[in-house]
């Protein structure tokens, strides 16, 4: 599996350098098990999955492959989709529910 991190995602990851360990965990199980892992969103975020870090953080993701069968890949446009392997994951952004879904 591919990973790639969003700057978005890094920078959250500094930001809120205590639950930096329950970051690395999640992403680690979504790496094993992406479509198990998270929720898929839906309306104008669908091709996009969360999954709690904590009570209320998050982190939004996609998954190349899912993305691509379910046809959201028109949606999401991706800049790079062509170029990306199926296997590929994408972190896009860390944080709390309300500022994530802000997208």
């Amino acid at each position: 599996m591919e990973t790639k991190f969003e700057a978005a995602f890094l920078k959250s990851v500094k930001k809120h350098a205590s639950i930096k360990k329950l970051v690395q965990k999640k992403v680690d199980m979504i790496i094993e098990n992406p479509i198990a892992m998270g929720e898929p969103l839906k309306g104008n975020r669908q091709g996009f999955y969360s999954c709690p870090v904590k009570r209320n953080f998050i982190i939004i993701y996609l998954y190349c492959s899912a993305c691509r069968k379910k046809g959201d890949d028109a949606v999401v446009a991706c800049s790079d989709c062509r170029d990306t392997p199926d296997n590929t994951l994408k972190f896009v952004l860390l944080g709390p529910h309300d500022v994530a879904y802000g997208i």
